[in-house]
């Protein structure tokens, strides 16, 4: 399976990959169907999003039974044809977890609705104030409380998520007994990477109290037990296994904290992901807000994250797009004049940093935002609650629609355009989400026929496999004040390359420092035909290019 530094990791939303049965909603058969194009893509893991049993209130987030397969998607049958025959592309599938909390609907919440003491410890109940009020000030994260009346009883249940969601008690050894279990179950199955949703939220304390002046987050997050109960978790399920491949998602997380997940001495995961970098086009902290995104801050977040987790041996998933983002081209380029130059420059500004990389579906062909007419194409709860809360703050329809095109997690969630045929290969049926416009000139058959793409992108996946510079060099940032270039210097056993991203859609003449001029540097990869490296260089609209210094 080979060294996580060296892989490239695709993630597919299964709802949106492959249709195979035309009722409009991917599934498990539809990613067997694509297995020889990912492999021809060169990835080596598949990330999916959760395909447990569940209601889908939250997308499959809020879990029933974490050893079932939800019907929307298949059987455990097509799940076991799905790891053997994955396995014979050269590729394994990582798993996503969501132990911060079950769904209502699962056994654990039921039996302790019914009295079950031993199953009312499983979560967090407790009693209001004396007052009568909610038992803490918390806010969900999905608006309004973060608790709900448990049954009928005078307790409340906090759900830091949905309402339907109800957070785990890690507290309770029990609980944790029965999530690493779960963990072991597919092991056995043959899982070789899982993703830990919301893994850094878990550590409430025993007592909780009120929040004061909006320091809410730092009550729950990134608690100092989070890492016993990872090390626990790893001894207990995935440590005991080779080679098998963690990531945490960790919100409002710290440099700091990065490196104590992510560093191998430590026995925690392999890497984590951190979503700092794609605050940058938020007006005040707001998302639902529209801004040019601030370029010297994108920069100062990437060289903060990069050299914090390279100095103290961390670990980075690297990536831009994935179920809950707009599109990354759509955001930070221009995909109608240079679409080309716009998705590859933002893919080399990744995948030469330090850390693992991670593909989300349709990237590699250039998909953009679908750019939905009507509120009603949308399917995501939150962009309708956001689309209602704008207007209640006068903002006119038009206005406030060119805020929910820019900002929807539906963006990175419509179907994945297969060819040219209609709803663009998709399903035979009717999509659950409507497929983007543009589907006749962006395809995957238009782009392995004759675009620039996506062998831009099997070379990158490449480059990571042979250059040990790439895949386990240290980083440096360099011209960190630059306001269209983000520059860095990747080093191992003396070799150094320099990689240089233009973030604008003019020409823009930059001035190397002296250590980086070298006659005999040669070009490992660029997005445009001739690139020669001199001390004045002009770089040309979304130019990217890596130099090789001798």
């Amino acid at each position: 399976m080979g060294n996580f530094k060296e892989k490239a990791i695709y993630q597919l939303y299964p709802k949106s990959f492959k249709d195979s049965d035309g009722n409009g909603m991917g599934d498990i058969k539809g990613i067997i169907e694509k297995l020889p194009y990912l492999e021809k893509l060169g990835i080596e893991m598949i990330w999916m999003n959760p395909v447990f049993k569940s209601p889908q209130k939250d997308n499959g987030y809020d879990v029933t039974d974490y050893y079932a397969i939800d019907p929307l998607f298949g059987t455990m049958e097509d799940i076991d044809a799905l790891i053997a025959k994955a396995k014979e592309h050269g590729i394994e599938l990582m798993f996503d977890m969501v132990f911060n909390h079950t769904s209502i609907t699962h056994e654990w919440f039921q039996k302790a609705l019914a009295g079950d003491k031993k199953y009312e410890d499983y979560y967090i109940l407790r009693e209001p104030k004396e007052d009568g009020s909610l038992p803490t000030n918390w806010q969900s994260k999905f608006v309004g409380d973060a608790w709900a009346p448990f049954g009928d009883t005078d307790k409340y249940y906090l759900c830091l998520y949905d309402k339907t969601q109800a957070d785990l008690n890690w507290r309770n050894p029990e609980v944790r007994e029965e999530l690493y279990k779960v963990v072991n179950f597919w092991l056995e199955k043959g899982i070789a990477g899982f993703r830990f949703d919301v893994l850094n939220v878990i550590g409430k304390e025993e007592v909780l109290v009120d929040s004061e002046g909006g320091n809410e987050k730092s009550l729950y997050t990134d608690t100092p037990i989070v890492h016993e109960w990872v090390k626990e978790m790893n001894i207990e399920s995935f440590g005991k296994h080779e080679n098998i491949v963690t990531v945490g998602e960790m919100s409002s997380t710290t440099v700091e904290n990065g490196v104590l997940y992510s560093d191998p001495a430590r026995n925690e995961l392999s890497m984590i992901f951190s979503f700092h970098h794609l605050k940058v086009d938020y007006v005040d902290g707001e998302k639902w807000s529209n801004a040019p995104f601030d370029f010297l801050e994108l920069k100062s977040l990437l060289d903060e994250w990069q050299a914090g987790m390279s100095d103290g041996n961390g670990w980075n998933a690297l990536f831009w797009n994935n179920h809950d983002q707009p599109r990354a081209n759509s955001r930070f380029g221009d995909t109608e004049n240079y679409p080309y130059e716009t998705a590859t420059m933002l893919a080399q500004t990744m995948h030469l940093l330090r850390g693992t990389p991670y593909i989300y579906q349709g990237e590699e062909i250039g998909m953009t935002n679908p750019d939905y007419e009507d509120i009603h194409e949308y399917a995501d709860i939150e962009s309708h609650n956001a689309y209602k809360a704008l207007r209640l703050k006068d903002q006119t329809h038009e206005e406030a629609m060119a805020i929910i095109r820019q900002k929807s997690r539906d963006n990175g969630r419509s179907p994945m355009q297969w060819d040219s045929s209609e709803h663009a290969g998709f399903t035979t049926g009717t999509p659950w989400l409507n497929v983007a416009d543009n589907y006749k000139t962006v395809n995957v058959e238009k782009e392995i026929a004759d675009g620039k793409i996506f062998p831009y992108y099997q070379k990158l996946i490449q480059l990571r496999k042979e250059m040990p510079l790439i895949s386990d060099g240290s980083y440096k940032g360099i011209l960190l004040d630059d306001k269209e270039v983000y520059a860095y210097v990747r080093e191992k056993d003396g070799q150094r390359l320099l990689v240089l991203n233009h973030f604008y859609g003019t020409d823009y003449t930059l001035t190397l420092p002296e250590e980086y001029i070298d006659e005999a540097a040669e070009v490992v990869i660029g997005n445009y035909e001739t690139a020669s490296l001199q001390k004045e260089m002009t770089l040309r609209p979304y130019e990217t290019v890596a130099f090789l210094l001798k």
